[in-house]
């Protein structure tokens, strides 16, 4: 282990009595820490330390302490007065002089130890491969780097401290805005269909400005009956003008009050009052969006469509969507129930059409693969017979597509509805699944984080980013989203997914096994954890676990959750042609995953010709 104080040189000629100060902090925080991890220390040479361990694990142990201590020790200091340690960590062989140690590991050590970050911890492959199942806190690798005096480039890794998993501030743009849930301040709390479906039309109406981008109801009704301020709503949503406002139904009347509101400042900047009739609260409502846009100086669409008249239907549909971008299978089937009802009381309303392919495509997880996705493409169809000029529909139609493998098609509908509402989440997200599925993961990427930057707080967005990240090969991205994603959704089991099968694919099982042991806390009847564990077992030798495993996959009554666990789990073992026969199978089902193509899991599949003929089957390149 090196150890060394940043600046240090420069501090001395200025302050020298100041610089011997944290040099004695320092020494006595680093003697404190060593003392109870065997470490020797050898020498120090002015700030540095050099110290050598019986145990790469203790080594790594001790200096994350060190750095954990020196941290604390900074919180009560003044600036001037903080230590700033970097260390390195190298395992090799050395010469052992009695005083004094040396040999090619020494150097490397301290060649690194430069490289790490203010209060960081930079470590050798040679490190990470004894450590990586063991140490308790993350490490992610820094890459490939030529030291001086050292032949051939060096793997590094670094550990990633507990601290370093606070989120940046956001940038805060005027263009985008947060309509908060309006308030219902009438008598009867029965009337806050009223306050939703007000909050529903004006996102709806804004989402078609062009210059703006407004975020999802599905991400803003977490924030009805909030108590966060203004600036803590736009930092989490990174938002510069936020929309609030309360409804008050008398009789016949209503009063809409409303505000916009700087999120920097949280200044105002222009508020209104407007009274209408229950039967005229769609004017009311554009009334509202035609304000708002033109206090914020952008262009509203001229055009705009109502699909119902019926308040109750109209609630319904309200409470569906929402429940819809939870993603747990109660949560769909309820969607669809209401979706039901709503058409069944208004059975041209276009929205809710489309929302009933959406559930039912939520639903093709968990039950029979094509009798979900035939259900989603009825009620798309419908949604376009009725509304072929809303944008929503045509999103939903997009996704069928997908479903069917018709991805030129599932394109040109996702173009025409960003062409009628261009703040459309569900868009985003179908763009990035047809790119996913052709292996275009950056490009894949953008789109999902487009619609997460849309509807920030739903579910699948950020979880189909997540998994596109790993799968590109940006692990650290990929467990930032997700980690994200478990503080939003902590009691959704499926965002413990795929950090489970990224550690799985670096080999730390036991991390990988925790992960699949606390989302099934959460809902044991989830099938992807049993999925996932079936790789676990397959990966680290244990065949016939994997292979039990298989057996209860294999007992569930939807063919398209029996192929999947065939695919992966032989895949896993080996069993190629067990593998094609099911990503065959799954061809003419439609049931197989857009990540085929990058999939760790099936690299061995991709070199055989029977892929190929799936490729060819579906209509993506093999390449």
């Amino acid at each position: 282990m090196y150890t060394d104080i940043i600046g240090y040189t420069s501090l001395a000629q200025k302050n020298e009595p100041l610089a011997l100060a944290l040099l004695k902090d320092q020494g006595e925080i680093v003697r404190r820490v060593l003392s109870r991890h065997e470490g020797r220390e050898i020498k120090t040479m002015g700030d540095a330390f050099l110290i050598e361990f019986p145990s790469a694990l203790e080594a790594t142990r001790c200096a994350y302490e060190i750095q954990k201590a020196v941290r604390e020790h900074n919180a009560s200091k003044s600036s001037d007065e903080i230590i700033h340690l970097r260390i390195g960590l190298h395992l090799g062989d050395v010469v052992d002089s009695g005083n004094d140690i040396s040999g090619d590991a020494v150097n490397v050590a301290s060649r690194i130890e430069p490289l790490a970050d203010d209060g960081g911890i930079f470590l050798t492959r040679q490190v990470y491969d004894q450590v990586h199942n063991k140490f308790e806190e993350q490490l992610a690798l820094v890459g490939l780097r030529k030291l001086k005096n050292v032949t051939l480039p060096v793997e590094i890794y670094r550990v990633v401290m507990p601290w370093e998993k606070v989120r940046p501030k956001p940038e805060l743009s005027t263009k985008r805005i947060v309509v908060l849930p309006f308030v219902n301040i009438s008598p009867d709390p029965n009337d806050e269909y009223f306050s939703d479906g007000l909050t529903e039309e004006i996102i709806t109406r804004l989402s078609e400005i062009r210059d703006l981008e407004v975020i999802a109801r599905t991400s803003i009704m977490r924030y009805k009956r909030t108590d966060k301020s203004v600036a803590q709503i736009g930092a989490e949503l990174a938002a510069g003008v936020l929309l609030e406002g309360s409804v008050r139904k008398a009789g016949n009347r209503i009063r809409a009050t409303m505000q916009l509101i700087d999120v920097s400042s949280e200044g105002h900047l222009w508020g209104e009052k407007l009274d209408g009739e229950i039967g005229d609260i769609f004017t009311v409502q554009s009334e509202i969006a035609e304000k708002v846009a033109r206090a914020l100086e952008v262009k509203l669409s001229p055009v705009h469509f109502k699909d119902t008249d019926d308040v109750d239907a109209y609630m319904m549909y309200v409470k569906a969507t929402q429940l819809i971008h939870a993603e747990t299978e109660r949560s769909l089937r309820e969607a669809v129930s209401l979706l039901d009802s709503a058409i069944s009381r208004d059975p041209r309303f276009v929205r809710a059409h489309a929302s009933l392919s959406y559930a039912w495509m939520g639903l093709s997880n968990f039950e029979e693969y094509l009798v979900a996705a035939k259900k989603a493409e009825a009620a798309a169809q419908k949604a376009l017979e009725l509304g072929p000029d809303w944008a929503e529909p045509h999103a939903a139609m997009s996704q069928v597509h997908i479903h069917f493998d018709r991805f030129e098609e599932a394109l040109r509908e996702a173009a025409i509805a960003v062409e009628l509402n261009p703040n459309l989440a569900d868009v985003y997200y179908s763009l990035g699944l047809v790119r996913t599925a052709r292996g275009d993961l950056d490009q894949a990427a953008e789109a999902f984080e487009k619609a997460t930057k849309l509807d920030p707080l739903s579910f699948m967005p950020r979880f189909t980013l997540a998994e596109v990240y790993f799968l590109s090969g940006k692990e650290q991205e990929a467990l930032a989203v997700n980690e994200r994603l478990r503080e939003l959704h902590p009691n959704n089991p499926r965002s413990y997914l795929v950090p489970s099968y990224l550690y799985i694919f670096r080999g730390e099982y036991d991390k990988a096994q925790k992960l699949l042991d606390e989302g099934r806390r959460i809902d044991p009847q989830e099938p992807l954890f049993r999925l996932n564990q079936g790789v676990l077992y397959a990966l680290s030798g244990r065949k016939k676990e994997a292979e039990a495993t298989l057996k209860l996959i294999e007992q569930d009554s939807a063919e398209s959750t029996r192929l999947l666990g065939r695919l992966y789990i032989h895949a896993a073992l080996g069993n190629l042609d067990y593998a094609l026969d099911a990503l065959m199978r799954m061809a003419e089902t439609h049931s197989w995953v857009p990540w085929i193509k990058s999939d760790p899991v099936f690299r061995n599949l991709r070199s055989n010709e029977r892929y190929t003929g799936f490729c060819r089957k579906v209509g993506i390149s093999p390449g």
